[in-house]
């Protein structure tokens, strides 16, 4: 989540200095990634994926924030000192032939099919595991368990959150880029979600998940435990 920092807004910038601002290879690769992103990224996160320094980002970020096509915030979960900015593409961003995925009304439109059928979260629960052996066979490879959970959450934008002993983890969804359709529907969203990461824990001999607490259970934060039999 992105909390406001309190800037003034930048004003934008008509179409043409949008195309200007994007004529730009490397301010159009990261505009690409940000839009791409389920979350919003700090100058870190982008410099890291692209290859890049992040003083070479920040000011790429920076011009396209002049002309309206990203807002910035401040990323509530950061460390002590200066806080850390992290970008989105703003809401009223100019098309650009980027338009929204047509996945999200998609995806609503088979979560009210697997309703009237009475598919419940048990039924999608087996068809995630699927996905996440196929996930752990994916990202694994020679990775501890533990890892390759956390992998598979960043990977479909759950900013998971590891608190970890020795025979035991706890993984918070910072965020939930499925919220909204687990809030109208958490039995087949949250189950299928559920089953997801038990696809991938049970792939590693001896950890098991002990609980998966949804929204429904805790009001905010999601978490998974995981544990070892030793």
């Amino acid at each position: 989540m992105v909390t406001d920092d309190r800037r003034e807004p930048a004003t934008g910038g008509s179409r043409l200095d949008v195309l200007k601002a994007l004529g730009d290879n490397t301010r159009y690769a990261i505009y690409l990634e940000l839009v791409r992103a389920p979350a919003p990224l700090t100058t870190a996160d982008i410099a890291e994926t692209l290859g890049l320094h992040v003083n070479t980002v920040r000011p790429h970020l920076e011009r396209m924030r002049d002309v309206g096509l990203l807002e910035v915030g401040t990323d509530p979960h950061g460390g002590v000192g200066r806080p850390q900015h992290c970008y989105q593409v703003a809401p009223d961003a100019p098309s650009l032939g980027l338009e929204p995925s047509p996945f999200p009304t998609l995806a609503r439109l088979l979560l009210e099919v697997a309703g009237d059928a009475g598919i419940d979260g048990e039924d999608v629960a087996d068809a995630g595991r699927e996905q996440g052996r196929a996930d752990a066979r994916r990202i694994g490879e020679g990775m501890p368990c533990l890892d390759v959970v956390v992998r598979q959450l960043t990977e479909m934008g759950f900013d998971p959150a590891l608190v970890e002993d020795d025979e035991a983890a706890t993984v918070a969804f910072m965020h939930c880029p499925f919220s909204d359709l687990a809030e109208a529907n958490p039995d087949l969203v949250c189950g299928l979600h559920r089953g997801m990461v038990e696809g991938v824990v049970e792939a590693f001999d001896g950890w098991s998940v002990e609980e998966f607490r949804t929204l429904v259970d805790r009001g905010d934060t999601c978490q998974v435990d995981v544990a070892v039999s030793r």
